[in-house]
């Protein structure tokens, strides 16, 4: 999925890696927009994201997988907690994904490259899911039981009215962008550091993981399937190697003489000159 030998902390980053910025700026902006105009495209099938939520919740149940209240039962313990709940699910999605990028972009603009590739695959295919497959999230689907904690305790990304909101698209909930580029956030960060603490960056997913389910706005299901994507783009999109540096080899003697060796010979110790003398007169 990765290599582990990525450039150490300590190692100036190889700016001859680094793209143009302006073309940088010019394609993250394109295709943010791309993706938030196809969003817009995908709304309208309000039917048939109810039909496919109850399908999707039928067979979570088949498969006995957890069910999403279990979590939201336990944010809802404490109003507090449910609050950074969703303030966290509100704030911090494209924020800590941007800081990333921007992180890469100067400190290690090989990992930069690569990871903006995985996220650009990955989005876009969630985007075809969403036209595909436009699913309403469990705090939309009665069977579920479930209480939609932005409209209640705030804050919240969503208009009051789904079917009519001009602001985003609340019929996207497969596959789950937002554990989505939290997996890809964590990994970035471990593949390209060689801190011992880089493996703290798997918090963020985990912690995103148990918002988006707890505030209602994703199924489990929707994280599995984001998370096969990822590993489809991992697989085929892989993190390009750094050859070792290497002496570079004598070259040969245009005199026909051979080619000094690159590691010296041991030398005899020299004899004194009393000794050579006394020697030669026996």
């Amino acid at each position: 999925m990765m290599y582990a030998g990525s450039e150490p902390a300590d190692r100036e980053p190889d700016s001859s890696a680094r793209p143009p910025l302006v073309r940088e700026l010019l394609l993250v902006v394109g295709l943010f927009v791309i993706y938030k105009l196809g969003r817009q495209a995908a709304n309208g099938h309000v039917d048939e994201a109810y039909r496919n939520a109850g399908h999707v919740w039928d067979f979570e149940r088949s498969v006995h997988l957890p069910g999403e209240g279990a979590v939201q039962s336990l944010l809802l313990h404490n109003e507090t907690l449910i609050h950074l709940a969703n303030t966290y699910y509100a704030t911090v999605h494209f924020p800590a994904a941007l800081l990333f990028l921007v992180w890469l972009y100067w400190r290690r603009p090989r990992h930069y490259v690569w990871s903006r590739r995985i996220l650009a695959a990955l989005t876009g295919a969630a985007l075809a899911l969403h036209l595909l497959f436009p699913l309403a999230p469990p705090r939309l689907l009665d069977a579920a039981g479930l209480v939609d904690t932005g409209q209640v305790y705030g804050p919240t990304v969503y208009g009051a009215t789904p079917a009519t909101d001009s602001m985003a698209n609340q019929f996207a909930a497969m596959p789950s962008l937002h554990f989505g580029w939290a997996v890809m956030v964590a990994v970035g960060l471990i593949v390209a550091t060689r801190t011992r603490w880089r493996w703290l960056w798997l918090l963020h997913p985990l912690i995103t993981l148990l918002v988006i389910v707890g505030t209602a706005n994703h199924y489990w299901l929707d994280s599995i399937v984001v998370s096969a994507l990822l590993a489809v783009a991992f697989a085929a999109l892989r993190l390009p190697r750094t050859d070792p540096v290497r002496a570079p080899l004598p070259w040969p003697s245009t005199t026909g003489e051979p080619a000094p060796s690159a590691v010296p010979y041991a030398t005899e110790p020299a004899v004194p000159a009393v000794y050579a003398s006394t020697g030669a007169r026996r």
